[in-house]
Order: C-alpha cells, then sequence, then structure tokens
C-alpha cells in the first residue's frame, strides 16, 4: 500500500509517500511544499493543490494520513489550517483515497509506543524505521512521515474492527 503522509501547514506542508508492507516502509518521496512565497492565502491554497494532485498522480497513494485539526490558542491560525486540511481532503476524496486522520498523541503512541513522546524521540523512530541517515528536514516532513506511519500501523485494526 502506498500512503501519502500530509502535516499541513498554510506556509509549509509537509508530504511523505511511503510504500508500507506489513511493518516494512520505504520513502517513495517527501519533502517540503512551501507556500509562503505565494502572497494570499487563495493562491497559496491552489499551489498546495496543483503540488498534491501532481504527486496522487505520479504516485497513485491509497491512502492519506492527516493530523487532527487541535485547537490552539490562536483562531486565526486554526481557521486558515482548516482552509489548508479542507484542499488536502478533497482531493483524498477525489482521487478515491481512504483518509486516517490522527490526534498527536496517536501519532506519537504509533511511531514511539508512547504517546507522550517528545518530538525529538518521534524523529528518532522516524529515522530508525525509515532506515534514514538524517533526520529529515525541515520539521513538517518527519511530522508527514510520523503520519503515514501510523495510518500503517493503526489502518488494519480500524479495518479489523470496522472503524
Amino acid at each position: 500500500m502506498i500512503i501519502l503522509g500530509v502535516d499541513p501547514g498554510s506556509l509549509i506542508t509537509g508530504y511523505a509517500l511511503l510504500r508500507c508492507e506489513g511493518n516494512r516502509h520505504q520513502v517513495i518521496d517527501a519533502g517540503p511544499i512551501r507556500l509562503k512565497k505565494f502572497g494570499e492565502l487563495p493562491d497559496r491554497l491552489v499551489h498546495l493543490a496543483d503540488r498534491l494532485e501532481a504527486l496522487i498522480e505520479e504516485f497513485k497513494p491509497q491512502a492519506l494520513s492527516i493530523e487532527k485539526v487541535f485547537y490552539g490558542v490562536n483562531f486565526q491560525s486554526a481557521l486558515t489550517l482548516g482552509h489548508v486540511r479542507g484542499v488536502v481532503l478533497m482531493l483524498a476524496a477525489r482521487n478515491q483515497m481512504s483518509v486516517g486522520e490522527y490526534g498527536p498523541t496517536e501519532v506519537k503512541k504509533a511511531v514511539t509506543g508512547y504517546g507522550r513522546a517528545e518530538k525529538s524521540q518521534v524523529q528518532e523512530m522516524v529515522k530508525i524505521l525509515l532506515n534514514l541517515k538524517t533526520i529529515p528536514k525541515p520539521n513538517d516532513v518527519a511530522d508527514a512521515m510520523a503520519l503515514a506511519i501510523c495510518h500503517a500501523h493503526m489502518a488494519p485494526m480500524a479495518r479489523l474492527y470496522g472503524r
């Protein structure tokens, strides 16, 4: 199965495409989609959609793993993040991809075994699980990889229990 992990952000959105077979995961492609230079939010959303659509067309992932919205202090940031997530979710639906949405604690637990792990611990486990020489940069890319790994570990259980 090919899983597209997306760490949505209004300035940088991290993505990772992983080929997952059981507990074996291989990075196919990953990187940041830098949106800041595209000015206003509508222009950034169009660029994000175009870039993700090209990746979906090229690699044909069957599943999307994306972080659930978490409520921070800044309402405006949460609203903007909602727009970014909407674009990503629309593309998944348009391409008939199954979708897994995971909170930070779920991702940490799936990747490290501990739901309150530090970001550095998650990044180190991503490096180990994907057999990488270094921790992926920027952090958004490592987070996207962690989301894809989380989905690879959680989706079989969700299917088993009908979720």
